[in-house]
């Protein structure tokens, strides 16, 4: 291979690694080695979430950088520890506020670990939906380098409801397992009432859209109890064909037999 040629050859390979890389999107430079995240919380309770990190040097290949976090948790405080190798706390931070940054993560100062929580009081409920369930930010994380640029470590939502919210809740599940499981039988008029219960839902009319669950559970369990009504009948008949059937043939066989006789 000529001079020229390697040199062209060269220039592809690395414009391929650069595509590739590219494709393969940025490396998260932080893991997280474990969280205890509630899934979900009832408006104005105060919760506590948390996580820890670890691999905090690695891809890119980085000696210090500063953490960022943010949340929906109103009257917010958080808490950063850093750890070394041991386990042992080399050192701790506090912010408050839905926003912080500032927090230093140095391998020089031995940090190995880093364990953030937030505590704060689940906030209203800006727009209920049924499905996919309302949620708010709990815990967001990001990686802030030199320069500005960063990378999101990782988020966290939950579930935030009200007593009335839960209980309409509730009563539309339990409508939608009974339309489910009535699977075969003529759910449509149920179907119906539970989409009205689903919109009523969403408009936080809670108190209509348990009644309007309510009736769509009895509608789908009456629609159930119809077919399998019908389906019995259909058995019945057909057992009643079948005793007619051998009943007529054993009363053809026994003419066919007394006719046979009197030939004899």
């Amino acid at each position: 291979m000529t001079k020229t040629n390697w040199s062209r050859f060269s220039k592809l390979a690395l414009a391929l690694v650069v595509l590739l890389s590219a494709l393969a999107g940025p490396v998260g430079a932080v893991s997280v080695a474990s969280e205890n995240v509630p899934n979900e919380a009832q408006v104005g309770s105060q919760v506590t979430a948390t996580a820890t990190l670890d691999e905090l040097y690695r891809n890119p290949q980085l000696e210090s950088w500063t953490l960022a976090g943010e949340t929906d948790l109103e009257d917010v405080t958080w808490t950063v520890t850093y750890y070394d190798q041991t386990g042992a706390k080399v050192d701790q931070q506090s912010f408050d506020g839905q926003n912080f940054s500032g927090a230093q993560v140095a391998a020089g100062d031995g940090t190995s670990e880093v364990e953030i929580s937030v505590t704060g009081t689940v906030p209203e409920v800006e727009a209920y939906s049924y499905d996919p369930a309302q949620t708010f930010t709990l815990i967001s994380l990001d990686q802030t380098r030199e320069g500005g640029s960063s990378n999101d470590i990782d988020t966290w939502t939950a579930h935030h409801y009200t007593e009335d919210s839960a209980a309409a809740r509730a009563e539309l599940d339990s409508a939608q397992a009974a339309i489910q499981s009535a699977s075969g039988a003529n759910t449509q008029q149920a179907q119906q009432t539970f989409n009205n219960a689903v919109e009523a839902f969403n408009g936080e009319e809670f108190n209509l859209a348990t009644n309007l669950a309510n009736e769509a559970e009895t509608s789908a369990n009456q629609a159930q109890q119809s077919s399998q009504t019908t389906q019995l009948l259909i058995y019945a008949a057909g057992g009643l064909l079948v005793v007619a059937l051998i009943a007529g043939g054993f009363l053809y066989w026994r003419s066919q037999q007394t006719t046979y006789d009197k030939l004899g």
